[in-house]
């Protein structure tokens, strides 16, 4: 039988048949061993081949993927995480405040959609903590996210009505990411109470979000629409990208590369003739951006 994962836990999963049942699910043995550079060559959203035995299903194939978000996994060098597989949009919970998520971290979230075209829409959660100079703030990260064909929200999940982003996931099947303690657990539980993720506390010490999600799960808004919610995540290190085509997946730098004097070869550092170098000093690409792509091109652990 053909499913859709719902479920990981690394070890078992829970996939959707084609008859509209649920089936706890193992990997055959030797579906491991083919060398896979993934911690999880199995992720949710991906479609398998399964057989059924005692009622559980023995998945025997991956089939092919459409896409797939993935970043450096921490814990095995060389290795990918994959965070869901064949989604149509990608959505990053950021807050400014409690805690503080970093341009740094959002923009390499967005370039790793970017990688293989999947739409980003970016949510700042927690509007209610804003003070008058966040305010400003935001306003400003607002219209540059904007400016690179992301959609983005202001809300609080914890008070607003949330139909505007409801209305934005209808009919898709949407990834969301955040670091933990962001809200995503509010968001997504208003988004649908049948989801019911537990929410966890802020640690006065870190000043950032107890883990709350454990495993990655999609759930269902209605019959056409999905959500893929994920644990949360400390840091993004990208995966499979040469420093000489991370600025393709910048759309404000995409277009004016080719204008360089060194053309595709240019990596916008210290080369004459530079098209972004010039673009970023007179203020029509941020130095927020700018300096994202620097320690991603650098490979600092700068992922936070």
């Amino acid at each position: 039988m053909k499913g859709i994962v719902y479920k990981s836990t690394g070890s078992w999963y829970d996939v959707l048949g084609e008859d509209n049942q649920h089936y706890p699910s193992r990997v055959r043995g030797k579906l491991r061993l083919e060398g896979f550079k993934e911690t999880n060559p199995i992720a949710v959203g991906d479609w398998v081949s399964f057989d059924i035995e005692n009622n559980e299903g023995i998945i025997t194939e991956i089939l092919p993927r459409e896409n797939h978000i993935l970043r450096q996994s921490v814990k095995k060098t060389g290795h990918s995480h994959v965070l869901a597989a064949n989604i149509t949009q990608a959505m990053l919970v950021a807050t400014l405040t409690q805690p503080r998520t970093s341009l740094g971290f959002i923009d390499r979230f967005l370039i790793s959609a970017e990688a293989y075209r999947i739409p980003q829409i970016l949510v700042f959660n927690k509007r209610d903590l804003l003070t008058g100079e966040d305010e400003r703030e935001i306003d400003a990260l607002i219209q540059l996210y904007q400016s690179v064909d992301v959609q983005v929200f202001l809300t609080s999940a914890l008070q607003d009505d949330l139909t505007v982003i409801r209305d934005r996931l209808e009919n898709q099947t949407t990834l969301v990411a955040g670091h933990s303690g962001v809200g995503k657990s509010s968001l997504l539980n208003k988004l649908s109470p049948a989801i019911e993720q537990s929410i966890g506390d802020i640690s006065d010490f870190s000043n950032k979000g107890t883990h709350t999600t454990t495993f990655a799960e999609m759930f269902e808004l209605n019959e056409i629409s999905r959500i893929i919610d994920t644990p949360g995540v400390k840091e993004w290190g990208l995966v499979n990208m040469k420093p000489e085509e991370i600025s393709d997946y910048f759309p404000d730098m995409r277009a004016l590369r080719l204008s360089c004097k060194f053309g595709a070869r240019c990596l916008h550092l210290h080369e004459p003739g530079c098209a972004i170098k010039q673009a970023v000093s007179q203020g029509t690409i941020s130095a927020s951006r700018y300096h994202s792509y620097l320690s991603m091109i650098s490979g600092d652990d700068n992922r936070k």
